[in-house]
């Protein structure tokens, strides 16, 4: 079992940044890879990032790609997402997930956080 919180959610404005943390715990969750996912009322869940257990590989939606950034930190069990030059259209409920098998899709996670909302105001 893994277990994800994440924090760091908010309201700013176009163009701010902001931090999104997850904080993974369980005996195996440091060989999970673990992806960000957005969703907003009424649309299919959204990938944004992933990156692989080892940290050595990283992948980004095309809309994110160049302002966001993804990272972790084994050691500490912590993934973060560095987002930058914010758009209205990035607001969403923001979800960390954990899987075995390194993906963009969703369905192939199959540890999911609560999620953290990012309200990005024009």
């Amino acid at each position: 079992q893994v277990h994800l919180e994440e924090s760091g959610g908010g309201l700013v404005q176009a163009g701010d940044s902001l931090r999104l943390s997850c904080a993974a715990s369980g005996r195996t969750a440091s060989d999970h890879a673990v992806g960000w996912f957005r969703q907003v009322p009424g649309k299919e869940r959204e990938f944004v990032a992933a990156v692989s257990w080892s940290g050595g590989s990283k992948y980004y939606a095309d809309s994110v790609e160049g302002r966001f950034i993804i990272s972790r930190d084994n050691a500490k069990n912590l993934v973060s997402l560095q987002m930058n030059s914010l758009k209205p259209e990035d607001s969403a409920v923001y979800y960390c997930a954990a899987t075995k098998v390194y993906s963009s899709s969703y369905r192939q996670y199959d540890y999911w956080g609560q999620g953290t909302q990012v309200t990005v105001s024009s």
